[in-house]
């Protein structure tokens, strides 16, 4: 059975990450450590799973993608 492909949250990346990753570690490594420390605290195991993260993850989670956008932009 072949999983669905499941790439990098960040925008316009086609990196194909495993499920349980938010980013490739180029976009990760973007954000500031407190980003992403907030993020895994938000993290509930098995949510890409179960597809049910928290409300408190995906507004994180979208400033996280809005930030590393941002950063591109600036910097691309």
């Amino acid at each position: 059975m072949m999983l669905p492909e499941h790439l990098c949250h960040a925008k316009n990346c086609k990196v194909q990450v495993p499920p349980s990753m938010f980013m490739c570690r180029d976009h990760w490594y973007m954000l500031p450590k407190v980003m992403r420390d907030i993020l895994w605290a938000l993290y509930s195991p098995g949510q890409e799973i179960t597809k049910t993260p928290s409300q408190d993850y995906l507004e994180h989670a979208q400033e996280c993608i809005d930030y590393v956008a941002e950063k591109e932009s600036v910097n691309g």
